[in-house]
């Protein structure tokens, strides 16, 4: 195990005690704002189910061809990205902006670390507006309140959900955020929504166990679904093709291996 890199900038109330997902996933994608307690719970993840590399990868990845997408294909110029996540290469911002300068982009995410590299990083054109929202996905009805102080809901919006309804751990609850968020979009906005699953034909038996250690060993807690059930937060949309795939697998040029976390773009009528 190497030193832990002490992430620059970050705030004296960050518990740097306890691994936190922001941090282990940055580690798990090659990032450097982790620290030694990250490190060691990635290893032993990775230990437990060496694939969480390839599916952090294939999420990213994910990302980045569907921010292009909805840009490009469906003309998308405001997004909603809930539970950011630490900054790395080839953020929503960055994507779309390229796609169109103009582009505009509320980030949110409630992590003291992710917080303050936001701030400093994700900064994009003249010509577009990039936010940061310091607010919890538990509170959809917040997240709509302020975001709408920088996007017009008046005019489609992309709504990002990329690994984050994991973190909802009640079912019920998560299902209710994708509502309250939906709702306050207009017909034509998306969502752009990636979730873990423990479905045997996508290989993720192994998440039950790795993420039974997690949630021992690190934080927030998190959970996995069937692939029925992260279907039905789609609800009421219309899911574009290839519909609901291994996030490696969508809209992919070539014919990449599946991974256990399903990804999905789907349109409000």
């Amino acid at each position: 195990m190497s030193d832990g890199h002490t992430p620059s900038g970050g705030p004296a109330r960050l518990n740097t005690g306890v691994a936190h997902n922001a941090r282990v996933w940055n580690y798990w994608i090659g990032g450097k704002d982790n620290y030694e307690v990250d490190q060691q719970v990635g290893e032993h993840v990775a230990g437990m189910f060496p694939i969480i590399r390839d599916i952090a990868r294939a999420d990213r990845e994910f990302l980045g061809r569907a921010v292009r997408f909805v840009a490009e294909e469906r003309g998308i110029r405001q997004f909603l990205d809930i539970g950011t996540g630490l900054p790395t290469a080839d953020n929503t911002h960055e994507i779309a902006q390229r796609v169109a300068p103009d582009s505009r982009i509320v980030y949110v995410d409630n992590d003291p670390i992710v917080l303050v590299h936001a701030r400093t990083l994700l900064t994009g054109t003249h010509e577009g507006v990039t936010a940061y929202i310091d607010a919890d996905v538990h509170d959809p009805d917040a997240i709509v309140e302020r975001a709408g102080q920088t996007l017009d809901f008046d005019k489609p919006v992309a709504v990002m959900m990329l690994g984050i309804l994991n973190f909802v751990l009640d079912y019920d609850k998560a299902r209710e955020i994708v509502r309250r968020v939906m709702t306050a979009v207009p017909s034509g906005s998306l969502l752009v929504l990636t979730h873990p699953t423990f479905d045997s034909e996508l290989g993720g038996e192994g998440q039950i166990p790795a993420m039974e250690f997690w949630n021992e060993n690190a934080t927030p807690p998190i959970t996995a679904r069937a692939g029925a059930d992260i279907a039905a937060f789609f609800e009421g949309l219309e899911l574009l093709e290839p519909g609901m795939v291994s996030c490696s697998q969508w809209h992919a040029p070539d014919s990449p291996t599946p991974v256990p976390q399903y990804g999905a773009v789907a349109v409000k009528p």
